[in-house]
């Protein structure tokens, strides 16, 4: 059983839903960023997205953009995001990792070799956010041969006929992309949350995540009261940002804010259902 499939189905037995992380990798600078990825699942993340850095990531809002501004001037590139896995795995061997990121750089790294080093490194999962279905035989299969989920992204205007498409060769979990729009510009309400979820799972077994536009604590509760996960990624780097001198360098308190922001979320999931 993969990473991923291991920590849904005991959170499934614990009757709670998972905290999602993001963070950026080498953002900004490779010690701070090794740090917050060490730091968060003690600090409440159940699994983490890594965000790869690209000059061009489309369908991230101003917050992310930034980040990958800040992470590529830092030196941020793929290998080193594989390299971060690797550092984290010597300490880590249960945590699942996902990186997130865009079609070009795989590309440009050559996908077979990609996905062989990323599984080498201690990947569990790809979100690769501009790789349609339809050119999925471009990286799945190397994904597959190397024990790497596929991790699918559904959004508001995905019909019922393209969905089961979209779903086809889709593994470890389904991310439901809350709102039309970039990451980080708003947020779904609860009631459009729980009404998307019945399409979805009349089409898959696997958990249901809901991220974009996910920032609160009681935001990540409705998330997994509506569905198995709750990805937050531009309010904690919104939070880092924050903590930068004038001139994008951390500060003493940077890795504090942000993980002491991943408890707060954390205890906001791990409370969402007692009630239920």
């Amino acid at each position: 059983m993969s990473r991923i499939a291991a920590r849904f189905e005991a959170l499934r037995a614990e009757n709670r839903g998972a905290l999602i992380t993001f963070l950026e990798a080498w953002d900004p600078d490779p010690a701070t960023s090794m740090a917050l990825l060490r730091g968060m699942p003690i600090a409440g993340a159940d699994l983490i997205e890594i965000g790869c850095p690209f000059t061009d990531p489309m369908a991230d809002g101003p917050t992310i953009q930034l980040a990958a501004k800040r992470a590529l001037a830092a030196g941020g590139s793929m290998m080193n995001s594989l390299a971060m896995v690797r550092d984290f795995r010597r300490e880590d061997d249960t945590t699942p990792i996902i990186l997130m990121g865009y079609l070009n750089p795989i590309l440009s790294y050559d996908p077979q070799r990609f996905c062989t080093d990323a599984a080498a490194a201690g990947v569990d999962g790809l979100i690769v956010v501009d790789l349609p279905p339809e050119e999925a035989a471009l990286l799945a299969p190397h994904a597959a041969a190397r024990g790497l989920d596929i991790i699918r992204l559904i959004a508001p205007t995905t019909d019922e006929q393209r969905l089961p498409l979209v779903l086809a060769g889709s593994s470890g979990f389904v991310y439901y992309v809350s709102i039309t729009g970039v990451t980080g510009t708003r947020t779904a309400s609860a009631a459009e949350l729980a009404a998307a979820m019945p399409m979805i799972r009349r089409h898959t077994d696997l958990p249901v995540a809901i991220g974009f536009g996910v920032r609160s604590p009681a935001q990540a509760a409705a998330a997994v009261r509506a569905a198995d996960g709750a990805v937050v990624a531009s309010a904690l780097i919104d939070t880092l940002a924050g903590s930068l001198d004038d001139r994008g360098r951390a500060g003493p308190d940077t890795v504090r804010r942000v993980l002491d922001q991943v408890r707060a979320l954390a205890d906001g999931v791990r409370s969402a259902r007692k009630s239920l």
